[in-house]
This record gives C-alpha cells, sequence and structure tokens, in this order.
C-alpha cells in the first residue's frame, strides 16, 4: 500500500467516525434514524408474521399434511429461517455490511413471497427457501443497525429497542391479520402477494433512507480496490442462490433438518470460541453470559413459539368463534393478540421498569428473563385450562385462549426486547453481527423444538375428533407450563452468578 493510499484511508476513517459522532450525539428520547429503521422493519415483520400465520393452516387445509407433520414442517422451516440469521450476520460483518446484506435480503423475500403468489400449492416449499435465505440477511442486521445508533453506555438504547419492537410488532399484527384472513377467506394467491407487496414497501423506505444512516452498515471492506470488494460480494449473492435447492430439500424432509440443526450448532460455538480466543479475560466473561442468555432464549421459544404450530391448529380445530360476543375467526385471534398486546402494554411494561429503577428495586437483567419464565407457566397452564370450558364437540372459549395470550405476551416482555438489547451490549462492536446471528440462531433451535413439541402433542390418531385433539393439546400445555416454571426458577437462582460475568452491563 502507498503512502498516499494509507493517507486516504485515514481521512475517510476519521470523516467517517465523525459522521458516526455526529449520529449519535443526538439529543432528545430517539434518533431521526431509529424511526427509518421502524419503519422498514415493519414492513418486512409484516411479510414474516403473515407468512408465519399461514404456514400450518395453509398446509392442513391446502396441502393435506397431517398435524403431525405440518407441526414438523413448521418447525423446520422457522428453525431454517432464524439459523440463516447467524449466516447473514456473519456475511454482513465480514463482506457486505448490513446496508447490502439487508437489500439483498429483502430481494429475495420479494421473490420468495411472488413465487408462492403464482402456485402456492405447487411451489411452496419452492418460494419458502427464497423467503429463508432472505430472511437470514435482513433480519439481524437490521437490529445491530439500531445498536449502532448508539454510544457505548448510553442509557437510551432500551428505549430505543422498545421502540423498534413495537414496530415489529404492528407490522406482525398488520400481517398476522390480514394475511391469514384474505387467504381462508378470499385467496391464498393473494395472502401471499401481500407478503410481496409489503416487502415492496419495506425496501422502498430503506434505500430512500439509508443515506442518513453514515457509514453505519457500509462494507467492512472498504479499504480493499473495489474490483476485489464487488467479487467478494458477487460470491456471496452467487452462493446464497446456489443454496436453495438444498435448502428446499432439507425443508421437504424434516430427517435432513435434524442433520442441519445437530451441525450448524456445534459448528457456531467453535467459530465463536475462535473469536472469544482473541478477546480479554473481560470480554470473555461478558460473552458466556451472552451464551446464558442464548440457552434460555432457546427454551423461551421453543415454548413460545407454539402460537404458529399446535396453538395456530388448535385455533383451527378446538376454538368458538366468539371473542367478547364479537364474532372472529380464531386464527386471527392466535395471528394477532400477541402483537396487539405488546402495542398496548410495552410501554406500560417500560414505566413499571421506570418507577422501580427509581424507587430503587428494579429487577436486573436475569430476574426479568426469570419472570418471563413464570409467565409463560401461567400461560400455558391458562391454555392447558380451556378445556374445563369446552362442549361436547370439543370447542372451547376463545375468550380464555385470548387471556392466556395476554400473561403469554406479559413473559415476552420481560425477555425478547431486552435479548435484543443484550447481545449489543456485551459483544464486542466487531462481533455485533455473529452475536445477534446467534441471538436468532437460539431462535432456530427454538422454532425447531416447537416444532418437535407440537407434533408431539397432536393426536396420533389421523381421523382424531375435535374432541380428542382437545385433550391431547391440552395435556402436552400443561406439560409445558411445569417446565416452564422450573426454568423460570432455575434463570432467577443463578441471576447473582450471570451479573458477575456481565460486568456491570446491565
Amino acid at each position: 500500500m502507498t503512502d498516499d493510499q494509507i493517507l486516504d484511508d485515514s481521512l475517510q476513517t476519521t470523516d467517517s467516525q465523525s459522521e458516526l459522532d455526529k449520529i449519535q450525539d443526538f439529543q432528545g428520547k430517539y434518533p431521526k434514524q431509529l424511526w427509518y429503521l421502524f419503519l422498514t422493519e415493519m414492513w418486512e415483520r409484516f411479510s414474516f408474521y403473515g407468512m408465519r400465520g399461514m404456514l400450518t393452516v395453509f398446509m392442513v387445509n391446502e396441502l393435506f399434511f397431517k398435524e403431525q407433520d405440518a407441526n414438523l414442517k413448521y418447525g423446520a422451516i422457522q428453525a431454517f429461517v432464524y439459523a440463516f440469521t447467524f449466516i447473514g450476520g456473519l456475511f454482513a460483518d465480514k463482506i457486505l455490511g448490513f446496508k447490502k446484506s439487508l437489500f439483498w435480503g429483502g430481494l429475495l423475500m420479494i421473490i420468495g413471497s411472488f413465487i408462492l403468489a403464482f402456485s402456492p400449492q405447487d411451489l411452496f416449499f419452492f418460494g419458502i427457501s427464497f423467503t429463508i435465505i432472505g430472511t437470514g440477511f435482513f433480519k439481524p442486521n437490521i437490529s445491530t443497525m439500531v445498536g449502532a445508533l448508539y454510544k457505548e453506555g448510553d442509557v437510551r438504547r432500551d428505549a430505543g429497542f422498545g421502540l423498534f419492537y413495537t414496530g415489529i410488532n404492528i407490522g406482525a399484527l398488520l400481517g398476522g391479520f390480514l394475511c391469514v384472513w384474505v387467504g381462508k377467506e378470499y385467496s391464498w394467491n393473494i395472502a401471499f402477494s401481500l407478503a410481496g407487496f409489503v416487502m415492496i414497501i419495506g425496501l422502498i423506505t430503506f434505500y430512500f433512507t439509508k443515506h442518513a444512516m453514515g457509514p453505519i452498515g457500509d462494507s467492512p471492506l472498504l479499504h480493499l480496490p473495489k474490483q476485489k470488494r464487488q467479487v467478494r460480494e458477487i460470491v456471496v449473492f452467487v452462493g446464497s442462490l446456489l443454496c436453495i435447492p438444498l435448502i428446499l430439500m432439507m425443508v421437504k424432509k424434516t430427517e435432513y433438518t435434524d442433520l442441519f440443526m445437530y451441525i450448524i450448532g456445534p459448528c457456531t460455538l467453535i467459530y465463536l470460541f475462535y473469536e472469544m480466543s482473541k478477546l480479554t479475560l473481560a470480554e470473555n466473561k461478558k460473552l458466556f453470559a451472552a451464551l446464558f442468555f442464548i440457552f434460555f432464549s432457546i427454551v423461551f421459544w421453543a415454548f413460545f413459539e407454539q402460537s404458529g404450530g399446535s396453538l395456530s391448529l388448535f385455533a383451527l380445530n378446538n376454538l368458538d368463534n366468539s371473542l367478547l360476543g364479537v364474532t372472529i375467526d380464531p386464527n386471527v385471534v392466535n395471528n394477532t393478540s400477541n402483537s396487539v398486546f405488546v402495542i398496548a402494554l410495552s410501554a406500560v411494561v417500560g414505566l413499571i421498569w421506570l418507577w422501580m429503577a427509581r424507587k430503587r428495586f428494579e429487577p436486573n437483567t436475569m430476574v426479568k428473563f426469570g419472570l418471563g419464565f413464570l409467565f409463560l407457566a401461567a400461560a400455558f397452564y391458562i391454555f392447558y385450562g380451556t378445556r374445563f370450558f369446552a362442549d361436547e364437540t370439543g370447542k372451547t372459549s376463545l375468550d380464555i385462549f385470548t387471556v392466556a395470550y395476554l400473561v403469554i405476551t406479559l413473559g415476552e416482555l420481560c425477555l425478547s426486547p431486552i435479548g435484543l438489547s443484550i447481545m449489543t451490549k456485551l459483544a464486542p462492536r466487531h462481533l455485533w453481527g455473529v452475536m445477534m446471528g446467534m441471538w436468532f440462531l437460539a431462535s432456530a433451535y427454538g422454532q425447531y423444538v416447537a416444532g418437535i413439541l407440537g407434533a408431539g402433542m397432536a393426536s396420533p390418531k389421523e381421523d382424531a375428533s375435535n374432541a380428542e385433539k382437545l385433550i391431547s393439546y391440552t395435556d402436552g400445555y400443561y406439560q409445558l407450563a411445569i417446565y416452564a416454571f422450573i426454568a423460570g426458577v432455575a434463570v432467577i437462582a443463578l441471576s447473582p452468578l450471570i451479573k458477575k460475568l456481565m460486568g456491570g452491563v446491565k
């Protein structure tokens, strides 16, 4: 490298840091860039949760899968979606940067949605394969960009992630309602196309606002000649497309999913331990604390994500259509209740934490995690309790079912927004994308286990009555309530040890 090149790189680095400082030195509660990311993520979550809400119902009603197979396929699809967030985060960290990774992922999601819209019955797994890889490139990187808007130690970071989480749930509410309603009542083709159209809106929003992000999300290879950088980027783009036949094969055959999940977890841990070998003892302690959060999040999501699998089929077969006297599709309630309660309660929960902090008895992050499990246990006990309100046909109360979602949402609000924020707090900046990917990889394992649990709860009888299905599923929910309670107690008991590892991070 010549002296002139070294000088140019130095000047570019100085300009980038100056621009970043200007973004991070914002006045008020939120930086303006957060609102741009909020809108982009909101439309992407519409697409994602709209898809998620349709999966099991579509597979049972249109592809005529058995409920056990639909649960397993649901778990496999969702597992691959989240597993590829680790890979997407890794390539963003090392080659693409967050901006290009996000845009590429959005394009793949749009293509996948319109493939499904063209012929959902014939091209279901092919279209899903595009959306799996696309979400992997999109999801972890936008969350990481939110973290980069704040300086280390900025107390406004949690509030920022809380607002961002609200955007996620507005999108989830709209997608969860519209897609499944349009699919069941009108046309599955139109329902899948909706996911593609709103993703286009999200990408257009990001395209016209990305300049406001400054250096946040730029390629980590800007120091290389443009031609060399482009070659590496093209290799990533082509390589991700070549993965589609492999994803297609693994999603269609769940035994391949099993093999993939047995491999990807240990490999990511080996890679993380390799990166940790370069770090200080204090940094490694924080990463071990992050791994503790990641492990227990797997357990949490394995239970929570019954919403897209067994609870979706429970809503299809075992719920009446009356909510507070209003006639409504139970699957719409199943897909939207969580989002409605998050939007309604997230600010309230945040104010409760602030009030407790002022009174100096706010629970630490670990205790909040434990409380999340205890609420989860209570919710599944209520799901179990719906059996006592059933009629002779196996139809039970949609009102009681919705109360359970209120409780499960309180558990989510204790855990999920904190998880997004804590990964960027505990990880060194150069590992943010990897750790955010690992956080979502934990969700992949949670989704994978959720599918297995859901399949285990489904009645083994192919011609089971709704009454038999009610007993089979609610027996499973009772077991989940017990396990969630045990996990919650364990997390709270271990909180003093993990707090020490976090080294002052709150």
